[in-house]
């Protein structure tokens, strides 16, 4: 009998580029989908579209805590630390994090993965609670049954207008992006952490996280036909990240003149393998995304990491 034709929905990575060529041996029958991660999750969170689909870490827990008929495996493909993404007025008063307090600042959303982790850093290591700050979002929760608690102070962009656009109008003192590039800082917007790169390895060095954006998360229909797919899929995922890995090794394939010494400086901070796909080697960045989100309402309880992983081991 042939295989079941899998899709596979994620993005275009490095780590993930072999996946999509069809350069990875595996027995799992997948088409894979690249796809941006907006586009992605909106045709997987609203019409479950897709067999397997990257998904950002903030709403699998949201969807997860209401009972949605997913389960992940333990396959990061996008982290970044955050520091970088938090951007404010150039005008506005804000030195330092305490001084957003009582500030208008703009997110994509609640469950915005970037958000959640801000919000949790700015809560336990510079004492403001998300409850003290006005949030405005510009996009949708994609949350069924999901109601704003009380404490949260939160409102939608008016005119579908984006959070730079309120910012350059002097609407919100400060926003929280997704991507930081050289792009993000212009004549409105300035970083809070300017010395970012030193500030998110000393907040590495003192944690051992590298926060987690996104995970691998697979409809529970498909578990039960294939009880198989979770291991099939990890191992698929390490083996296209191992190409990735290798592939990199020769410093002639990147433009950038240093190339080799920021993978020196970073395989000193990070370690050889920086986006290991297994619980125990990313259980410091689980167990505090699973506070902050039980913390911020993302979901209704606490949840534990064994509900929210397949089983991996030998089938």
């Amino acid at each position: 009998m042939t295989d079941p034709l899998l899709t596979l929905a994620c993005g275009d990575y490095d780590r993930t580029r072999p996946l999509i060529e069809g350069q990875v041996a595996t027995p799992l029958h997948l088409k894979v989908l690249a796809l941006p991660s907006g586009e992605r999750h909106r045709r997987f969170v609203r019409h479950w579209e897709f067999d397997i689909c990257e998904l950002q870490i903030a709403q699998y827990l949201g969807l997860k805590s209401r009972g949605a008929p997913i389960t992940a495996i333990p396959v990061f493909p996008h982290r970044r630390f955050n520091h970088s993404c938090v951007m404010v007025r150039r005008d506005a008063a804000i030195a330092r994090p305490q001084d957003l307090r009582g500030k208008r600042v703009g997110v994509h959303g609640h469950f915005n993965p970037i958000a959640l982790w801000i919000r949790g850093l700015l809560q336990h290591e510079f004492a403001l609670a998300p409850s003290e700050i006005f949030w405005v979002a510009d996009g949708d929760e994609d949350m069924p049954g999901w109601t704003p608690p009380p404490w949260l102070k939160i409102e939608r962009a008016p005119g579908g207008m984006k959070m730079g656009e309120l910012l350059e109008a002097g609407a919100i003192d400060a926003q929280i992006l997704s991507d930081s590039g050289a792009g993000a800082v212009n004549s409105s917007a300035r970083r809070l952490w300017p010395n970012y790169r030193e500030v998110e390895a000393d907040y590495y060095r003192r944690t051992g996280i590298f926060p987690i954006r996104h995970l691998i998360a697979i409809k529970n229909d498909l578990f039960q036909r294939m009880p198989e797919v979770a291991p099939l899929l990890v191992a698929a995922f390490e083996a296209a990240k191992q190409q990735a890995y290798a592939y990199w090794a020769d410093h002639r394939r990147s433009s950038l003149a240093w190339f080799g010494a920021e993978q020196e400086e970073e395989r000193a901070l990070l370690g050889p393998d920086p986006w290991p796909y297994s619980i125990e080697e990313n259980r410091a960045a689980l167990e505090t995304v699973l506070d902050y989100a039980h913390e911020q309402a993302l979901t209704e309880r606490r949840l534990k990491i064994a509900e929210l992983f397949a089983s991996t081991g030998p089938t």
